[in-house]
Parts: C-alpha cells; sequence; structure tokens
C-alpha cells in the first residue's frame, strides 16, 4: 500500500469516491428494486410473465379469477400478487392427500 502525502489527498479521495460509485452501480444492476412501480406489470407485461395471450388475460379479469388494479381504462398487476395467484392454484400430490388424510381422526375413533 502506498503512503499517500497530503498534496495527493485530494485526487485520492477523487478516485476513492468514482471507485465506490462504480461499486454502487454494479451492485443496483445485479439486484434490482423490487418496491414500487418495478412491481407492476402492464397487461402486454402480465400477458408475457404468465404466458397467456391478452384476450385470456383480458377474459380473467372480466371473470374477477386473477388480481388486478384499474385506474381509468389502464390495468396494472401487482408482480407478487401475480406469484400467489400462481401458487394458490397449485394441484397436491398424492402423498400430500394421503398424509392429509392419515391426519384426520376417523369417525370410529370419535365414537369412542
Amino acid at each position: 500500500m502506498d503512503i499517500i502525502t497530503f498534496d495527493q489527498l485530494p485526487k485520492a479521495v477523487s478516485e476513492l469516491l468514482e471507485k465506490v460509485s462504480k461499486i454502487e452501480n454494479i451492485l443496483s444492476q445485479d439486484h434490482p428494486n423490487e418496491t414500487g412501480a418495478d412491481n407492476l406489470f402492464s397487461i402486454k407485461q402480465a400477458s408475457a410473465f404468465l404466458n397467456l395471450s391478452i384476450s385470456t388475460l383480458y377474459g380473467k379479469v372480466c371473470r374477477r379469477e386473477i388480481p388486478v388494479s384499474k385506474q381509468g381504462k389502464k390495468l396494472y398487476f401487482n408482480k407478487t400478487e401475480l406469484l400467489e395467484w400462481i401458487r394458490a392454484g397449485r394441484k397436491s400430490t398424492l402423498a400430500e392427500i394421503a398424509n392429509t388424510v392419515k391426519l384426520i381422526p376417523s369417525r370410529r375413533a370419535q365414537r369412542r
């Protein structure tokens, strides 16, 4: 490590600030902010995200099958809500169903 003299200090601080700025830019690109408007999709973006046609998406909105926000004539879809909606449609495996049935007490056991 080089020893910095008092005369070199302004230049060293300037270089240090430049390097910190570059690091911040790299980190912000790797981890985009997932809050606020970044979470909102337009109808086209939601269609691509869900791999559904726009007309199918409009049908689901009309039947109130999918979470949506409407502002004026525009539809907005929240990414987190869409992921929750997808997860809510998950089908249980046979093993999960069997485990659930084992946990339910039988009627014979309830009569005793």
